[in-house]
């Protein structure tokens, strides 16, 4: 059953023609709502023999973001395929750098084009996004651009707020899901990233999780971790901040501090070019 929310029969119509004129789909699948959008739309334009997901299980990823896309394909009858982009060992990535988005998804992009030459040569390479992002700093959509993968949603004109409303209409389960950058943006630019780290933010994310705030950033700085949330729940967090911070120190951070100004999506980025 659909909820009563309204089909924006003018973005409905936008998708189905950009569908129409490409065919056969793979998609960069993270499991966050835009993404699992655009699967959705491809195989429900396109039928179930014309569209693969494609999930790069990386250190990066959270492992419930992981099985949520791996669930959302098996939900809505979409083919699935896992790849493993290796970019944690790429120097040009793990060492940190300003444009690291661009590595990963470089490496995420060359394991899907293998993919696509390999199986699925008549096959176009598409992403999760949209209108919105293209105000951000996002060095993956050069990466995106030198690998030829377009982004439907964008192309028709989807911003945040259309996605979340569509996939509402559909009864998509993410369609209210946070937004769940990968893990590598929880460190400073700079700060060396390797496993080890990743598995630390996301213990402590997870952690935070269950003490009932469902979006969290636990930063990564030279051991220590500073958390953000919300600004409305900030003093709730506080109150529990004695309690957390034990926790998170026995899982390897030195220091725990919480950030008062809340939770700000690409906080990081206001230190590039200082």
């Amino acid at each position: 059953m659909k909820t009563t929310t309204s089909l924006d029969n003018q973005k409905y119509e936008a998708a189905k023609q950009w569908f129409s004129r490409h065919p056969r789909i793979l998609v960069a699948l993270s499991g966050g709502v835009d993404s699992c959008l655009v699967a959705f739309l491809a195989r429900h334009f396109l039928g179930y023999g014309n569209v693969v997901a494609i999930i790069g299980d990386s250190p990066a990823l959270k492992r419930s973001d992981y099985y949520q896309a791996r669930d959302f394909c098996q939900q809505n009858n979409i083919k699935y395929r896992t790849v493993s982009p290796g970019e944690i060992d790429d120097p040009r990535y793990n060492s940190n750098p300003e444009d690291r988005c661009f590595w990963c998804k470089n490496s995420l992009y060359t394991a899907m084009n293998h993919l696509r030459r390999t199986e699925y040569s008549d096959y176009t390479m598409v992403n999760g996004s949209n209108k919105s992002d293209l105000t951000d700093y996002r060095p993956g959509l050069k990466a995106a651009d030198e690998y030829k993968v377009l982004n439907p949603l964008a192309d028709c004109n989807f911003r945040k707020e259309d996605i979340r409303e569509m996939a509402r209409y559909f009864n998509l389960k993410v369609w209210d899901k946070p937004a769940s950058p990968c893990l590598s943006s929880r460190f400073p630019y700079g700060e060396g990233i390797t496993r080890k780290k990743l598995k630390m933010v996301e213990e402590a994310e997870d952690i935070i999780n269950r003490h009932g705030f469902k979006e969290v950033r636990a930063r990564y700085r030279s051991g220590k971790t500073s958390i953000e949330v919300p600004s409305n729940e900030v003093s709730r967090l506080a109150e529990m901040m004695p309690v957390i911070s034990d926790h998170l120190k026995k899982i390897g951070f030195s220091d725990v501090e919480l950030d008062e100004e809340g939770l700000i999506s690409g906080k990081l980025n206001r230190e590039i070019g200082k």
